[in-house]
């Protein structure tokens, strides 16, 4: 019987291909879960980032002079 044009078993692929392809299958499979813990990790980055500069993080020291919480 003749081999049928483009098919292709799974021994045939090389190594690397297998690789890639369950890489793509696993990103496929859990790509919400992914995408949620890269977006908490981001805004721990860029949180921790904004509030590490003093300039930010005066709001919450009490200012010299004894201005009062509310300084108009």
């Amino acid at each position: 019987m003749a081999k049928r044009v483009g098919s292709r078993k799974k021994d045939d692929e090389s190594a690397l291909t297998r690789t890639v392809n369950s890489v793509f299958r696993f990103f496929r499979f859990a790509e919400f879960e992914i995408l949620f813990v890269l977006f908490f990790v981001i805004a721990f980055i860029i949180f921790k980032d904004l509030t590490s500069r003093p300039e930010y993080s005066q709001i919450l020291v009490k200012k010299p002079g004894g201005g009062g919480f509310w300084p108009y």
